[in-house]
């Protein structure tokens, strides 16, 4: 017992190891971690098909078994690969309360829930957000900066996005009930309740249009006309907002010159400049 105490204390205890397994888990500039990477993307990429192939009803039975093994390997290495990265993290704890560590822990927990609730497993599909490592494997951060700016132009814009959607939800409720009470007399009406006629109010106000329940009488369907308009000149309203405000924040962006360089384009919350390190200042609008 002694002797299991001291190996397993000498392993968590060993800071070479540590450091070898953390430059080939967790940096991408050397070979062995570059290829780890790779490697690392293909088994993402295979595992997601395997689910999307397991889901396909009328698959020979022969290749069930072979697929199970498959899906069984794959998240074997999944959870070798998170148990490493907990093991040689210098903050075990952040690394799992990060974004990419709960990613990574969802990756491996469907197949072990799935024991229990079989359609777990197709939950397995969460493995997708791993691929975003791609950024970082290929040094392609950069084109990170444009997701941010339309992340910030939606936190900006958020108010004025609910306040329209509260609008177009009123909007439908009361079209919905207003076709209820036009066609929900009628026999044979497809409008047989106020939840049915909002259900139908919101798949053509947003031009979706299943064609599944449709206005029987002129006046249902003179009705209708009226919300498919409203649905062209409603569903560009957020669109609208959002550009608006995009177009806003990349303004303040170039409204970031250096004071040493006189270089643009620095981010609104910069406090030094990106190409001479000097500390920046913000330009008034003339």
């Amino acid at each position: 017992m002694d002797r299991k105490d001291s190996f397993w204390k000498n392993l968590m205890d060993n800071k070479a190891l540590k450091r070898r397994i953390y430059d080939i888990i967790f940096e991408s500039d050397t070979p062995s971690g570059k290829a780890f990477d790779v490697a690392l993307m293909v088994f993402i990429v295979l595992s997601i098909l395997l689910v999307i192939v397991e889901s396909i009803r009328g698959m020979p039975e022969s290749v069930t078994p072979c697929l199970r093994v498959m899906e069984y390997v794959f998240t074997f290495f999944f959870t070798l690969e998170y148990l490493l990265r907990l093991y040689c993290s210098p903050n075990p704890r952040k690394y799992a309360l990060s974004f990419f560590g709960i990613v990574d822990l969802l990756a491996t927990l469907p197949l072990y829930v799935s024991w229990v609730f079989g359609p777990a497993r197709y939950l397995l599909i969460v493995r997708t957000f791993r691929l975003i490592r791609v950024f970082r494997i290929f040094k392609l951060f950069n084109f990170l900066s444009e997701g941010n700016l339309l992340l910030r132009s939606l936190a900006a814009s958020s108010r004025k996005l609910i306040v329209f959607f509260l609008f177009v939800l009123i909007m439908v409720i009361a079209l919905g009930t207003l076709m209820y009470m036009v066609e929900g007399q009628e026999p044979h009406t497809p409008f047989t309740d106020i939840p049915t006629s909002i259900y139908w109010a919101v798949v053509t106000m947003t031009t979706v249009g299943y064609g599944d329940i449709a206005p029987l009488t002129t006046l249902g369907r003179f009705l209708a006309a009226i919300v498919m308009l409203l649905g062209y000149t409603i569903i560009a309203v957020p669109t609208g907002i959002v550009s608006a405000t995009m177009v806003e924040e990349n303004r303040k962006k170039t409204l970031r010159h250096c004071p040493n360089c006189g270089r643009s384009g620095h981010g609104d919350q910069a406090d030094y400049c990106q190409f001479c390190g000097a500390e920046l200042e913000i330009q008034q609008d003339k």
